[in-house]
């Protein structure tokens, strides 16, 4: 039977705690399931993190909201066990296309090599993402879905957090040793706490418009400045799965928000762009502003704030969701390590530091798209329509108009957890510490693979690359030494086109066509050290276990 995820509902269940409290605290609880809460919890419960996840509803998020998930957030819902429904559902992209009204600017190719496993971007409406991680939390053994479980108070402790949790059967006490809230941009968790957020609001009002139809345009992202069929204003077009497009049109600060949403004003919009004679049905709309802000600290206390309860941005550039995915990516292993005893408290530190980081950077690049795309002065709209006719032509000019500039993962290049290259190592600069690892076509006993498949989420993956002097016996001396770390290790060997190697315990990768060599800037005996969230912490010309030791204790707060 076909499930309609547009209109997926939940079904509630009493909790056992209504009637017998549990006699401890759970380890994590997680606030919210959209995209952020439930990636956080899965990505807990299969690091074997007994978690609870609650949310006030029972349902998806109305209409598609965020629709566009970028190359790395496809590679975490790779480790969290769905990056393959999410892609043969989602519509695949790379390219995107900017005009001037009538003119067509340039065009963008946002991965241009090959060699990636994933696309550039997919387009899902935020339903369906909901939808499948949902299922996939309800697989999972460690994790409790708790649905119309709404917070209503909070009380932190030394040793844990108290929620006080209301539900059709009434209110009941949950502990905690620690609680993410990932409960939205109108965080209950954070009102609970008398905490704010603080940026900028832009003076601008969008609407979004879902159209359902069978239309001739490639699977592009098409942004129109100024266009003929919507003057002085900006234009947005993308497609979704099911034959639906999302159309964004900018409206003026001074557009009515009710007035906007109704199909007599929608209709003609969309008529203006597709053609008076175009057939199609509006599925979903909505008026918005928005505003690029953040908390001031992610972490207070035993509660941690990830996603829109922590930070916001304009939707321009696809920052929103993927960043947040990216908070529960660099939070869970963090948790996991605390919560188990191998990692002091000052490990969720870093979550706060490197995610505010990515925040910044985030806001940043967000506050320039909006002040781009929406002047607000004569001398800013001269600025900006000069700088898109000289685009055509000159490549400087293209580096300088923005449309959105699209989301790529922070690299958390000054974190402490990073152990800086020593200088007589002499790497190039693609793959620093702090840098997310990047994807390679592999072989793996014979058949066809990607690198970061191979990787192993929830422990440290070190990669040692063999070759001529550096074969498969020494890494395996090499490698031996990795039982001794401070934390568990998982070994990783390359081995060049045609050399073959069996070593026990260790995934032995074939880079058939020396890409992982040349991403890595690689030689026979160097090794790299990934974080469990499949960032680089550390790099070595040659493997070093004294070394290697030292680079798990700082990547971990045990130094």
């Amino acid at each position: 039977m076909s499930v309609n995820y547009a209109s997926l509902r939940f079904e509630y269940e009493r909790a056992p705690d209504h009637d017998a409290p549990a006699s401890a605290p759970f380890p994590v609880i997680v606030v919210g399931a959209g995209p952020v809460g439930l990636a956080t919890a899965i990505d807990l419960a299969q690091q074997g993190v007994r978690t609870v996840l609650l949310d006030n509803d029972d349902t998806v998020s109305t209409g598609s909201r965020a629709i566009c998930f970028a190359k790395r957030t496809l590679e975490i819902f790779d480790r969290l066990g769905c990056g393959d429904r999410m892609m043969e559902k989602g519509v695949s992209w790379n390219v995107g296309k900017v005009f001037l009204e009538n003119d067509l600017v340039y065009t963008f190719n946002l991965l241009p090599e090959t060699g990636h496993a994933r696309p550039a971007f997919i387009n899902l409406q935020q339903y369906y993402v909901e939808g499948y991680l949902a299922e996939r939390a309800m697989q999972l053994e460690h994790l409790q879905l708790r649905w119309k479980s709404n917070v209503v108070g909070v009380t932190q402790h030394d040793d844990h957090v108290e929620l006080q949790v209301e539900t059709p059967d009434g209110v009941y006490a949950l502990k905690a040793q620690y609680v993410v809230a990932a409960d939205g941009s109108r965080s209950a968790m954070r009102k609970a706490l008398n905490l704010d957020s603080h940026g900028r609001t832009f003076k601008d009002r969008f609407l979004i418009a879902d159209v359902k139809m069978k239309a001739p345009f490639p699977t592009e992202r098409w942004f129109w400045f100024d266009p003929p069929f919507h003057r002085n204003q900006s234009v947005l077009l993308h497609r979704q799965p099911d034959d639906v497009w999302r159309i964004d049109f900018q409206l003026g600060w001074d557009a009515d928000p009710v007035a906007e949403k109704a199909p007599e004003r929608v209709i003609p919009r969309v008529k203006a762009l597709l053609g008076e004679d175009a057939e199609f049905e509006l599925e979903w709309v909505s008026v918005y502003t928005f505003s690029c802000l953040r908390m001031d600290s992610f972490r207070h206390g035993r509660i941690i704030f990830a996603g829109d309860s922590a930070h916001g941005v304009s939707p321009f550039g696809a920052r929103g969701a993927n960043s947040g995915v990216q908070d529960a990516d660099n939070l869970a292993w963090k948790l996991k390590l605390v919560v188990n005893g191998d990692a002091p408290h000052a490990l969720l530190d870093t979550y706060a530091s490197e995610r505010e980081y990515a925040a910044d950077e985030n806001i940043l690049n967000s506050t320039r798209a909006t002040d781009f795309i929406t002047p607000k002065s004569p001398v800013s709209r001269l600025f900006r329509d000069a700088t898109l006719k000289l685009a055509k032509d000159c490549a400087f000019a293209r580096r300088i108009a923005n449309s959105g500039r699209l989301s790529v993962p922070a690299v958390l290049r000054d974190s402490p957890l990073n152990t800086p290259d020593r200088p007589e190592d002499a790497f190039n600069e693609a793959m620093i510490p702090g840098a997310p690892c990047v994807d390679a076509p592999v072989r793996v006993d014979g058949d066809d693979a990607w690198l970061l498949h191979q990787t192993h989420g929830g422990a440290f993956t070190g990669i040692y690359f063999c070759g001529l002097g550096h074969g498969p016996d020494a890494c395996a001396q090499s490698l031996a030494a990795l039982a001794n770390a401070p934390l568990p290790v998982s070994a990783l060997v390359v081995v060049p086109k045609g050399m073959t190697a069996t070593l026990p315990g260790v995934t032995v990768v074939e880079d058939v066509e020396g890409m992982v060599a040349h991403r890595f800037d690689a030689r026979p005996g160097t090794f790299y050290l990934l974080r469990p969230d499949q960032h680089v912490c550390a790099r070595w010309r040659a493997f070093d276990a004294k070394a290697v030791d030292a680079a798990v204790k700082r990547a971990t707060c045990n130094g």
